[in-house]
């Protein structure tokens, strides 16, 4: 397969999480949180479990204790070609010995924006940044100007659009957050036309954001449609938000796979394979309103010191070619069905199918866990990831990348097939007391810390040895 650079190396069995716990003990008292990034912290993962990773290789992620794992996610889902592709990183590398970053546009720019726009169908201009909520917010600026409207209305069903106050004061993470403007951010519910209907003649909306599709949830015969319609009919803006499905969807992102076209489209996660690079896309009139050829009061659009800095480009021209030499897309989708099909046989033959669940679409794969009554239950999520991560496997998610290879599926079936022995017997004792080391994973995005308290800082057990 194309993207096997090297022997993979060994998935480990030993149950070691000493050098990780010490690192992360640390991380707590330098790092708010203890990571850069709320749904890699530690209170996402069993007590005293979390892996502080040192590298990886293709699909698999090596601890700070010398541990290997079978990882998904991959990089908050934004690594479908595998760590460290070669060639993504020796693009990255005589990018960065050419100079990284200049008082004048480089070649890398015209060059990642015609390939952009190439792909992305319905866009005549683009703008780089390096991170997806900086394009995002960006959208709303160029729709609030172009309307002279100030409401947003977001699709409530999908969990997270922008780190900035638009959003953020929406959720129960609103601390520090004015009171002033948070009736600004209406809602509606995804494949819900009437409840996007009644939000537009409520509302002046300047723009309507969704996710075309996400990870558990397709678009209903018609709604896309629908959402496009709608917003034609009341003169908002329709931004969809491409972090997760562009790349993963299919080059062009669900909007070539749906044939439903925005006016604008935000990007990020896979366009570099790790490498930090976002995009915002969209109609010329738009798109225009932040550069010079408008006679309007002009949009300060994403002018970041850091957003045309070459290394980043270099990845996504790199990702790019990638794409278009190999069916990456297509991998994910096959090896993706492969490790659903895998799981629910196992899950089935442990008598825990309806309890350990498997959702989305094969390239973006999630796990569900309920408790005895079919509950969704963060305890036994918890007890879940324990047992994954006990048998060789990392991941909060069963998001998958090309790189993952039938040995890699094969290896983690093996590792839910043993965490559904020990979740079987949960479910028989109707609690997960005695079989979870530790307190259970919660809600990234919560209003308090508390109850909750940080990871034990002691190392657990070096000497226990997995079967």
């Amino acid at each position: 397969m194309f993207w096997q650079q090297q022997e993979a190396p060994a998935v480990g069995r030993r149950s070691s999480w000493a050098a990780s716990a010490a690192a992360q003990a640390r991380l707590h008292q330098l790092v708010p949180g203890g990571a850069h990034t709320y749904a890699r912290a530690s209170d996402q993962y069993p007590e005293g479990m979390a892996p502080v990773l040192v590298r990886g290789q293709g699909a698999r992620v090596q601890d700070a204790d010398g541990t290997w794992y079978v990882e998904y996610g991959m990089g908050l889902r934004s690594v479908t070609l595998g760590h460290g592709y070669q060639p993504v990183v020796d693009a990255v590398a005589r990018a960065a010995a050419e100079g990284t970053s200049f008082s004048r546009p480089t070649l890398y720019e015209l060059d990642a924006a015609e390939q952009l726009l190439a792909t992305v169908p319905g866009a005549d201009m683009v703008k780089f940044a390096k991170n997806g909520s900086d394009a995002t917010t960006a959208a709303l600026k160029l729709a609030r100007a172009a309307t002279g409207r100030d409401v947003v209305a977001i699709c409530t069903s999908h969990p997270f659009f922008s780190v900035d106050d638009w959003f953020i004061g929406t959720t129960d993470m609103d601390a520090g957050i004015p009171g002033l403007g948070r009736e600004l951010t209406v809602g509606f519910r995804y494949n819900d036309l009437d409840s996007l209907r009644a939000v537009l003649e409520q509302h002046d909306v300047a723009a309507v954001v969704l996710e075309a599709a996400t990870g558990t949830a397709e678009p209903a015969p018609g709604f896309l449609e629908g959402v496009r319609a709608l917003a034609t009919e009341h003169g908002a803006v329709l931004v969809f938000d491409e972090m997760i499905t562009g790349m993963r969807w299919a080059a062009g992102g669900a909007q070539a796979v749906y044939g439903v076209t925005p006016d604008l489209s935000t990007w990020g996660k896979a366009l570099g394979n790790g490498f930090a690079v976002s995009a915002l896309a969209g109609r010329r009139e738009l798109m225009e309103l932040g550069g010079l050829a408008t006679g309007r009061p002009r949009v300060f659009l994403l002018s970041t010191t850091h957003g045309p800095e070459t290394t980043g480009l270099a990845a996504y021209l790199a990702v790019a070619r990638t794409y278009a030499e190999h069916d990456v897309v297509g991998t994910m989708e096959r090896q993706g069905e492969r490790l659903r099909r895998g799981v629910e046989e196992v899950a089935l033959a442990a008598g825990v199918s309806d309890f350990v669940t498997v959702s989305g679409r094969p390239a973006c794969l999630v796990f569900g866990t309920r408790d005895p009554s079919g509950t969704p239950s963060q305890a036994y999520r918890a007890l879940f990831l324990q047992e994954m991560l006990r048998h060789g496997v990392l991941g909060q998610s069963f998001v998958i990348s090309a790189a993952h290879t039938d040995d890699d599926v094969d290896l983690t079936v093996e590792a839910v097939a043993r965490a559904c022995v020990v979740y079987a017997k949960a479910l028989d004792a109707g609690t997960t007391d005695g079989f979870l080391r530790g307190r259970p994973v919660a809600p990234a995005l919560r209003r308090l810390a508390e109850p909750r308290r940080l990871p034990d800082l002691a190392a657990p057990d070096t000497n226990e040895v997995l079967s």
